[in-house]
């Protein structure tokens, strides 16, 4: 039987600012269907990392693929090739982000900035990615805001219409940077609601997070992160219940107060 093929393969994986090494060498696969919770204190690479797989930032060292392909280069027999910005686009076609700040069209309403890759990235025909757009709206709980601006909508309902936008481009993978971190503690929950869902439906995903009840319920698997290294990895109920490192068990006791 074949194996099947990771989503994303990172091989020595090596990022730098100057002089500071925010990833020293991280390797790591992550299988399609697979929710990866990323959690670790700040400045520990998680936000770096999720960078470099949608191309924010550039590799300095090692490898990494998403969807079968290199990211940013093209290997020709034993050299590299930098891809050029239309084909680092089309790369990052493959993949949705949601950030910390949701970063909506402040002109455009709910149901146009979900419309609007598909449009005019996409160039696919208007009804049919307003059709597809409604139905994502009505997934994320937002039908009745359609014609509403980004001002008019609270913190978490802007970051549902940011996960709708993003599905719209219909990725394979689907990034989230500390998605609830700028969110009011009270609006939390209606954000983590609508990415238990789509991690029900099977969207592989990557979560750096600190909400380690979403992590224990969603992730097939927690990766604790420290100084741009893995410390510790596997099933969420072992490593957020009985972690075996000592710095993780620092990370969670202090998260958890």
């Amino acid at each position: 039987m074949a194996s099947v093929q990771p989503i994303v393969r990172a091989i020595d994986l090596q990022k730098s600012f100057g002089d500071f090494v925010a990833l020293p060498g991280l390797t790591l696969d992550v299988s399609p269907g697979e929710v990866l919770c990323v959690i670790g204190p700040s400045g520990s690479g998680k936000s770096t990392f999720l960078r470099c797989i949608n191309q924010l930032e550039e590799v300095t060292g090692g490898a990494l693929w998403v969807c079968g392909e290199l990211v940013g280069f093209r290997l020709v027999g034993n050299k590299l090739y930098t891809l050029s910005d239309s084909e680092i686009a089309r790369q990052r076609l493959k993949t949705g982000m949601v950030f910390q700040r949701w970063n909506l069209f402040p002109h455009k309403t709910v149901l146009e900035n979900i419309m609007e890759g598909p449009v005019q990235v996409l160039k696919r025909p208007r009804a049919q990615v307003q059709t597809e757009a409604l139905a994502l709206l009505d997934r994320v709980g937002m039908s009745a805001k359609r014609d509403a601006f980004p001002i008019e909508l609270s913190g978490g309902q802007q970051q549902r219409v940011a996960i709708a936008r993003a599905l719209a481009m219909k990725p394979e993978l689907m990034l989230f940077d500390e998605p609830t971190s700028a969110l009011d503690p009270e609006l939390v929950g209606e954000v983590l609601a609508v990415m238990r869902d789509l991690a029900k439906s099977g969207m592989t995903m990557i979560v750096v997070t600190h909400e380690l009840g979403f992590a224990r319920d969603v992730a097939t698997r927690v990766m604790f992160m420290d100084k741009g290294a893995v410390v510790e990895t596997g099933d969420p109920s072992e490593v957020l219940s009985t972690p075996q490192h000592p710095r993780t068990r620092e990370f969670i006791a202090a998260v958890r107060g």
